[in-house]
């Protein structure tokens, strides 16, 4: 039996975003596989009892916790804001499901531009902290891995060591992907048909699950049901996720202010367009699910598109939902090759009425759709997709290649990169050094590429001569 430590980066409660998911259903996949799980939490949690802990850390007890467990999973800016979990001797499984870096470049897109810089250069830090101290790392999908091994590779962590204990580098990174609960979804109330003022039983409902992020494309299915209002007059599209439930996020979504008010100037909303205010707790999302037609995902075109993993799809796969979505993704390659619904080219206005036309007229073709997506459904569940995070936790072992990675020039460079001038102000440019340095590892800070990268920084802070005046 292992000793497993989860470490969420956001909170984890009956309304939860998909990071927290993830978390709550690795941990019960762990827990049902015989190894002692503690999940800690940045918050209080609302959960019933889930079988294991749900401990509230703090700054001094994370680090604590850690310690007494032989494997720490952590995600997001877990290792960022506590940096002294790096220096624990468990061994660190780093969940990189989700590319945040490339969410960010969209959610702070209309920012002025030093905000900008500012979000970047502590997301993409956080990564790089990530990749320089994990000993086995988790993605979702095999488009993911090979960005991921690009970033490894970057940061010195594909090596001789590392590829000689195993060509292939599974033992270094391996596919993870969102899941679904194995027991087949089931409702125990209706949650739109005659209960959402507007919707009634025999209408045809195009389902959004989950929040709107800046990347998603909501407007255009907005705009494709107003054009198709008079052709389908019980066509009926639902967005089900509210208020985002983590502090802070909303005010950065400029697309639901967007979407509500394209759907008020169309004269759709409540008639056509419904918007729930309220985020739908994780274990209620199948009541809706369920008084759904169809499944719909719409995004522009973009990096973050490429190495995305759409887990809303997934709960529509759970609740058999055929799908319309936008091509360009994992998921929506799934899609098509399995003919589990419809893809459209992204911001194409006139393949999204053609899709939801189709769905709407074609009955027989939206139950063939949905038969297929349940066969394919029963391959994805949460006990089968976890498998290789089970099966590190039962044998797998510190990366093999240690700190030597760290004591690479590539490590010392970026290190040096993230401190120059223009990435922070001078006033606290010292003080940030001497707390990143005193970090490291005895043996990094007296290698020849450390001192290298001292003096490096040194140079970059040297003040630069003045030009003589020419009067």
């Amino acid at each position: 039996m292992t000793s497993v430590l989860v470490v969420a980066n956001g909170p984890m409660q009956r309304q939860m975003a998909g990071p927290s998911i993830r978390c709550l259903e690795l941990s019960r996949v762990l827990h049902a596989r015989g190894h002692q799980v503690t999940v800690a939490l940045p918050a209080p949690t609302d959960l019933p009892d889930q079988g294991f802990p749900l401990v509230v850390y703090t700054a001094d007890s994370i680090v604590s916790l850690a310690r007494r467990a032989d494997v720490v999973l952590v995600q997001g800016y877990v290792l960022r804001r506590h940096p002294d979990l790096a220096h624990v001797h468990s061994r660190i499984v780093v969940d990189l499901y989700d590319p945040f870096p490339l969410e960010n470049l969209l959610v702070f897109q209309r920012a002025p531009m030093e905000r900008r810089e500012a979000e970047h250069l502590e997301s993409i830090t956080a990564i790089w902290e990530q990749l320089a101290r994990g000993d086995f790392f988790l993605c979702s999908s095999e488009r993911q891995r090979d960005f991921w091994i690009g970033g490894l590779t970057a940061m010195n962590r594909v090596n001789p060591y590392t590829y000689s204990e195993d060509p292939t580098l599974r033992n270094l990174i391996d596919v993870v992907p969102f899941g679904i609960p194995s027991v087949p979804a089931s409702s125990t109330q209706r949650a739109i048909r005659s209960r959402v003022a507007g919707v009634g039983r025999d209408d045809i409902v195009l389902l959004w699950g989950g929040g709107v992020y800046n990347w998603f494309d909501p407007a255009i299915l907005i705009r494709a049901v107003g054009r198709l209002a008079d052709r389908h007059p019980r066509l009926r599209l639902v967005f089900m996720g509210g208020a985002h439930p983590e502090p802070g996020i909303n005010e950065l979504m400029w697309a639901v202010p967007e979407a509500r008010r394209l759907a008020d100037e169309l004269d759709l909303t409540d008639r056509f367009v419904f918007f729930n205010d309220t985020w739908v707790p994780y274990e209620a999302r199948a009541d809706w699910l369920l008084d759904a037609d169809v499944g719909v995902s719409t995004h522009f075109d973009h990096v973050e598109t490429r190495f995305s993993f759409r887990t809303r799809v997934l709960d529509y796969f759970w609740a058999g939902l055929p799908v319309i979505c936008t091509a360009g993704d994992t998921i929506a390659d799934t899609v098509a090759s399995r003919e589990l619904g419809a893809t459209v080219p992204p911001e194409d206005l006139d393949a999204v009425v053609a899709a939801i036309d189709h769905m709407a007229a074609d009955r027989r073709w939206r139950n063939a759709c949905s038969r297929r997506v349940r066969d394919f459904a029963a391959a994805l569940t949460w006990e089968t997709v976890a498998e290789p995070l089970v099966r590190y936790c039962e044998s797998g072992v510190a990366a093999a290649d240690g700190g030597w990675a760290l004591r690479g020039r590539p490590f010392s460079t970026i290190a040096a990169s993230l401190v120059t001038p223009a990435a922070m102000p001078r006033s606290g440019l010292r003080r940030t050094l001497r707390a990143a340095y005193d970090r490291l590892p005895l043996t990094v800070r007296r290698s020849r590429s450390m001192r290298w990268a001292v003096r490096e920084v040194r140079r970059l802070r040297a003040p630069r001569s003045r030009p003589r005046s020419r009067r």
